[in-house]
């Protein structure tokens, strides 16, 4: 492991009539980033759309990032988190650990899901996406759940990934797992750059049933910012998924939003 993993498990009230699942590669957020105004809110607009959002690139010793942005987001803790872990990594493939999250959803379909995140390396990026399929085996047997989001930036594409390599992989050739982001799909905020870095990893057959959308997140575009402005923020879009919601005694405006912060020492 090159960097330290820190989880951090925040509820909020949100309101969109899906679900929203989110990844976001924040692209190095201190404290000092967020508390400029021009990046403070734009980035609150755009956690604050999600009701489950990764938050990848969190870098702060201090740990007063994520609590500064929860002033601005208004948490609430209605809705249940039921499981989480931090991978076991006896090997050290992953730069960075996943932490794995199990959390209660608004339907009946689908009661509860499991989110996986990594943010992978670059010089190692197939060995750990193929080393994520063993923490699906992991995650699946402990919780009897197969219903699996993988996601986060996993540097799946381009110069780190070549696309006969990206379909040798375990995820890509064993059977159930629909990866939503397509290949093609530009996650990069550069117009010099056109690569598909942040994914969206589903599987199970609740997953699915309740999928009605994925797609990035064009922020720059829809808040009408210059390439320099947005890049103030990050360097990636956020992928999301938008899942159907169905109401299992849990408010309609009561959403959660999990940010899973990984704090590195070691950044892409």
């Amino acid at each position: 492991m090159c960097g330290l993993v820190a989880p951090l498990l925040i509820l909020l009230v949100g309101g969109t009539e899906a679900f929203r699942i989110c990844a976001f590669n924040a692209h190095r957020l201190t404290l000092a980033k967020v508390t400029k105004d021009s990046v403070m809110d734009t980035l609150v607009q755009i956690l604050a759309r999600c009701d489950i959002m990764v938050l990848q690139e969190v870098v702060d010793s201090s740990q007063n990032t994520v609590p500064f942005l929860l002033q601005k987001l208004k948490r609430s803790d209605k809705t249940k988190i039921l499981n989480f872990y931090q991978y076991n990594d006896t090997d050290d493939i992953f730069a960075r650990e996943p932490f794995v999250a199990q959390f209660t959803l608004p339907s009946k379909v689908l009661p509860s899901v499991v989110l996986v995140p990594l943010h992978t390396t670059p010089k190692d990026v197939e060995k750990e996406l193929n080393a994520l399929y063993h923490v699906f085996l992991d995650v699946s047997q402990r919780w009897q759940n197969e219903n699996v989001i993988l996601l986060g930036d996993f540097n799946a594409d381009c110069a780190s990934l070549s696309k006969k390599r990206l379909n040798s992989l375990l995820l890509r050739t064993n059977a159930g797992f629909h990866w939503v982001i397509p290949d093609g799909e530009d996650t990069t905020v550069r117009a010099s750059t056109n690569c598909t870095y942040d994914r969206i990893v589903m599987h199970g057959q609740g997953c699915q049933r309740l999928l009605k959308a994925a797609a990035t997140f064009d922020f720059p575009k829809r808040f009408q910012l210059t390439e320099e402005e947005a890049l103030r923020i990050s360097d990636h879009y956020p992928v999301e998924v938008e899942l159907s919601q169905a109401t299992q005694g849990i408010p309609p405006q009561c959403l959660a939003i999990l940010l899973l912060s990984l704090l590195q020492s070691q950044l892409d």
